[in-house]
């Protein structure tokens, strides 16, 4: 039963937070957690890797006892070390890393003091006012838990929801071995995860099949499945173990158009393409476009959108959200590519939190075919990764200039991720802020400020600096974990047009942070795009796929986007 990636970096997280919540050295615990984003940002799948008996100690960040413990999870599904530390500390305690202002150090004091090892304790003590008495609590922090306590209640109620790239891996190697078994012609998944939506409730995989094909039975039989809803000739249904719930449906080649665009939603896309099909007395279904009786399109999905009057509409776009009239009037936007971003401009070095050296990100970048790549490690105030104050940083300006000296047909640009601080201010001196050829501004604290104080912290911090370039993560929001924090996006937005500066949409598969929404609304505030990797690692470049997702689902093409421009062009912009 193969174990994927996300599911192996999951387990060595929720190690090291029961590791940090039990009081281990902070390097054991760091270990960990370097080692769980090295494998998420990994495009080669573990799984593999040791079937075929690759060294995995080589990877960034994987020494042998690390490689080891992932063979053990490859192997059995199971980390032996996390079992035994489950017998001393709660497992029900990790629960409690979701709530706000929660970290490992409160809630094993919380645990200690108070004996509270589940959220229901949690919430009891909350309300029975325990919590406020505990030094360094008190009221603000006691109510900030307990009413994440309620809204995430709510959220409990509905169906879960897995983010995309934990469910990119599991669906991909579906897909391959679908496509490999006899007699099956096409294979597609459709739905919520065709359109590339941040988060996935389940998959819906379409498939046509010559009438001798056993995929029905091979389906669930399928290494991963978990356990079997439904098994029938045309639709079968199963549950893989990490929980996503996936619908297998076998349709005809003169449906399949019509049944790919049915199932792939959104059902008010749906909706409104059906209204049309009605007002020209056509009948529009998972089967195909019908008048009267008689199927009259359905093969492709350009069939059916050519029968209503429009042209094909990418999945992406499929939310009704403007994008049927867009269609109408022909301004569908040429959705940006991949192959379009000539550079990345927020990357991390083993000279704050990251895992390889500056050069060995730079030939990371080249081999993707990039034109620059901006090195942006943290600032000072980010103690906990090294971060770089102005004597350091200088000496990494040096370092840079020597190897661009050395490098051909490709530039680093020197950057970095500079706080800004609770008052507007950015982390470092503008002095040696200066001599960067840009800066990523980021807000990583004092995320529980007012929407107008946190609107007007940031919005000081880009008209008071000279050399504000970027809004790193504009809302700082981590999914399923952590909230964005409040502020008026669409008074930021106008600054940042205004002051010249640009808008990351983060591609980190936690981020996506712009969402959706934001990226169109800058679009259409004229702001400018940077899709960005935030890579830790050179492995971590690639997750541009993700940003690239997001930013279509946001209606962004190549013009809106900064770093889709050559090199010349970005260093003439960043000069403004």
């Amino acid at each position: 039963m193969p174990v994927h990636n996300p599911e192996i970096a999951e387990t060595f997280n929720k190690y090291a937070d029961l590791l940090e919540i039990d009081g281990a050295n902070q390097f054991r615990v760091r270990a960990y957690r370097t080692a769980g984003r090295t494998i998420l940002d990994l495009s080669q799948n573990l799984y593999d890797m040791v079937k075929e008996g690759k060294d995995l100690s080589e990877l960034p960040g994987i020494g042998k006892d690390l490689a080891n413990k992932i063979i053990e999870m490859v192997r059995t599904g199971r980390l032996s070390q996390m079992e035994e530390l489950k017998k001393t500390v709660p497992i029900e305690l990790l629960d409690m890393m979701d709530i706000a202002d929660l970290g490992p150090k409160r809630i094993a004091r919380l645990h200690q003091e108070l004996g509270i090892s589940t959220i229901k304790e949690l919430e009891a003590s909350a309300r029975e006012k325990k919590i406020r008495e505990l030094p360094g609590y008190g009221e603000k922090i006691e109510q900030a838990i307990l009413d994440d306590i309620t809204r995430k209640g709510k959220a409990r109620g509905s169906k879960e929801r897995l983010k995309l790239s934990a469910v990119e891996s599991a669906t991909e190697s579906l897909l391959s071995y679908l496509r490999k078994i006899k007699g099956v012609k096409k294979v597609t998944a459709a739905g919520s995860y065709r359109r590339r939506m941040e988060t996935v409730g389940d998959v819906d995989i379409l498939v046509t099949h010559t009438g001798d094909s056993d995929v029905m039975e091979r389906f669930v039989k399928y290494e991963d499945v978990d356990r079997i809803i439904a098994k029938g000739e045309t639709k079968s249904t199963v549950v893989l173990r990490f929980g996503l719930q996936v619908d297998l449906r076998a349709v005809s080649g003169e449906s399949y158009g019509a049944a790919l665009h049915y199932f792939t939603g959104s059902k008010a896309h749906n909706i409104a393409i059906r209204q049309m099909g009605v007002k020209k007395n056509l009948k529009i279904n998972e089967y195909g476009v019908f008048k009267g009786k008689k199927r009259i399109a359905g093969k492709t999905e350009e069939e059916v959108y050519e029968q209503v009057g429009l042209p094909y509409i990418e999945p992406e776009l499929r939310e009704q959200r403007g994008e049927i009239e867009a269609a109408r009037e022909g301004r569908l936007p040429r959705l940006i590519e991949i192959r379009k971003i000539r550079g990345d401009l927020h990357s991390h070095t083993n000279n704050t939190e990251g895992r390889n050296s500056i050069e060995e990100m730079a030939e990371a970048a080249q081999k993707k075919g990039y034109e620059y790549l901006a090195i942006t490690d943290h600032s000072k105030r980010l103690s906990m990764t090294h971060g770089l104050d102005e004597k350091r940083l200088e000496e990494q300006i040096e370092e840079i200039d020597r190897l661009n000296r050395k490098l051909k047909d490709f530039t680093l640009l020197k950057g970095i991720e500079v706080d800004i601080l609770e008052d507007g201010s950015l982390d470092l001196n503008n002095s040696v802020l200066k001599k960067l050829d840009l800066l990523v501004c980021s807000v990583h604290h004092k995320f529980n400020l007012s929407q107008k104080k946190q609107t007007e912290r940031i919005i000081r911090a880009i008209e008071s600096s000279p050399v504000f370039t970027i809004l790193g993560h504009p809302t700082g929001r981590i999914i399923g974990e952590r909230e964005p924090y409040d502020v008026n996006m669409e008074q930021l937005m106008k600054v940042a047009r205004d002051r010249n500066c640009a808008l990351e949409l983060n591609a980190q598969p936690e981020r996506l942070d712009l969402n959706d929404i934001y990226c169109k609304m800058a679009k259409d505030m004229g702001v400018m795009i940077v899709i960005s990797t935030d890579a830790h690692s050179t492995a971590g470049l690639d997750l541009m796929r993700f940003g690239i997702y997001q930013a279509r689902r946001g209606w962004l093409e190549s013009n809106n986007v900064l770093n889709s421009r050559n090199g010349k062009e970005l260093q003439e912009l960043l000069k403004k």
